[in-house]
């Protein structure tokens, strides 16, 4: 596993805010759960493990919504000595302009890609 996605996302169980390291399917639905309705979250993380890619999931409450439980998430991953290969910051399900520019300096520091859908480009840039 050469590459690391930190995801964001709701889950069934777990932590709020925290930084699970997960490297296999049945350690996700072990420390995660199910994905509730119309989460992404736990689907692309679902995909980044089947491409054996180190997953960092981290829970919020609500995808999108949940300012707090991202800036918490994203207070994790400003440490490179924890996660020194942070390729990609997953964030389905997000077009806040709050919590989406409060990727860009995680991003300057993993020099790392940020994923998102489409629909929350769009959101993004009409808000």
């Amino acid at each position: 596993m050469n590459y690391t996605i930190a995801l964001f996302g709701e889950a069934q169980k777990g932590k709020f805010s925290y930084p699970y390291e997960i490297k296999h399917l049945s350690q996700l639905a072990a420390r995660l759960g199910n994905p509730p309705k119309d989460s992404l979250g736990l689907y692309f993380g679902i995909q980044a493990l089947m491409y054996e890619r180190k997953l960092i999931f981290i829970r919020v409450k609500e995808e999108g919504f949940s300012i707090n439980d991202y800036l918490k998430g994203f207070h994790h991953l400003k440490n490179p000595d924890k996660f020194p290969k942070l390729n990609a910051i997953g964030l389905p399900n997000v077009g806040d302009h709050i919590i989406l520019d409060a990727t860009y300096p995680l991003c300057v520091l993993h020099k790392s890609l940020l994923l998102i859908t489409e629909k929350d480009l769009y959101d993004y840039l009409t808000c």
